[in-house]
């Protein structure tokens, strides 16, 4: 199971794609640079994309998509985002809610009026808290459930709905609204709003209203490779023996139980695609969203996490900066977004541990010297 790691420091017309080629424009040789970097923190492979007035300027992979295997990663591999999941799940409910499908404002005793165990405390918690995590709900779901989700079948809504239930059934970690508590959980309770109010299966949603029309066509869920091949990055973990290939299949990633806030994998060429979506709505370029709409996912509730994003003060991001990283525990993504400067940085690694964020954010600040601190 994931969780963030805040590191503190450090429309397709929209978009001009990537060729499957590696890009460098900037003074920095990027493969050079990344290849250092993962050879430095004992990464299988690092890659990177730089967004700059909504197109990618530079992109580079370097390593190997499994750990063992000398098959090499591209520009175009696909990496599994994590936690970065959770703002495409918050972008989707805005959607719905332009399309008066749902509101912010819709609680979960309206939301699931057939669940006859919800505790009282939950009845009155909104869409709003749940996608800001501050709806108390768990950061750690009940171990019974959790071994639960792991063994489930059924379809993703059904395993979906069964966990939410018994996560309702129970007392809130805090009062709802009063504490920020980050919480898979609790954006699995918003899936699954949004899945009741559209009458469309999470995954359904996310395809058709947010990935097919911003052309992200490498777009998916769970492990990015086919079960017994090599042809996309592996994850990996680490143990007593040394770095540790997770094959695809049961098991590489979480279940499905918690895929609103976790499941999607995508090439760094598509996320950079995403990021420039959001940049350009701020300023009301978008056709798929308000620009108010984009604010209000932008726009910190309590503290400093919005609505699927962590928005920081940043001197190189001409004030303020959009943040959030993301990993399944096999694999590690960070995305920092400049909305004033229109400018953005990605970086992705296929391993899950504390060494491949720290990797990522030294090539993350390395590339916003180098791309942003103009």
């Amino acid at each position: 199971m994931s969780n963030v790691i805040i590191i503190i420091g450090s429309a397709t017309a929209l978009f001009a794609s990537a060729s499957a080629a590696q890009i460098e424009t900037g003074k920095t040789n990027v493969a050079e640079m990344l290849e250092a970097i993962r050879a430095k923190h004992k990464l299988p492979a690092l890659a990177a994309a730089v967004v700059v007035g909504g197109k990618v300027v530079a992109t580079n992979a370097v390593g190997v998509r499994r750990h063992g295997v000398a098959t090499k990663v591209t520009p175009e591999d696909k990496f599994h985002i994590g936690s970065v999941t959770k703002s495409m799940t918050a972008t989707v409910a805005g959607m719905l809610v332009e399309k008066g499908k749902i509101s912010w404002t819709t609680t979960i005793g309206e939301s699931f009026p057939e669940f006859a165990n919800i505790h009282p405390d939950y009845r009155g918690v909104t869409l709003e808290q749940l996608l800001a995590n501050r709806g108390g709900v768990p950061g750690k779901p009940p171990a019974a459930l959790w071994a639960k989700a792991w063994q489930a079948t059924g379809t993703p809504a059904e395993q979906r709905s069964a966990f939410i239930k018994g996560i309702l059934a129970r007392e809130p970690e805090a009062k709802p609204g009063t504490k920020y508590i980050y919480s898979n959980q609790g954006y699995t309770i918003a899936g699954v709003m949004l899945e009741k109010a559209s009458g469309k299966m999470w995954e359904e949603l996310m395809r058709t209203m947010l990935f097919e029309p911003l052309g992200m066509t490498s777009t998916g869920f769970g492990p990015p490779a086919s079960v017994g091949q090599v042809d996309q990055p592996w994850g990996h973990t680490k143990g007593t023996t040394g770095i540790k290939p997770v094959p695809p299949g049961p098991g590489a990633d979480n279940p499905l139980a918690i895929s609103p806030a976790n499941a999607v994998h995508c090439s760094l060429t598509d996320l950079a695609k995403y990021a420039a979506f959001h940049m350009a709505g701020e300023r009301g370029e978008s056709k798929l969203l308000k620009a108010e709409t984009f604010k209000k996912l932008h726009q910190p509730v309590g503290d400093d996490y919005a609505l699927g994003w962590i928005v920081l003060e940043r001197k190189w991001a001409g004030g303020r900066a959009l943040m959030h990283n993301g990993s399944n525990t096999m694999f590690y993504v960070v995305v920092w977004m400049a909305p004033a400067k229109n400018c953005a940085v990605i970086v992705a690694t296929n391993i899950g541990v504390d060494e491949a964020a720290a990797g990522c954010d030294e090539a993350a600040g390395k590339l916003i010297r180098e791309y942003l601190e103009r």
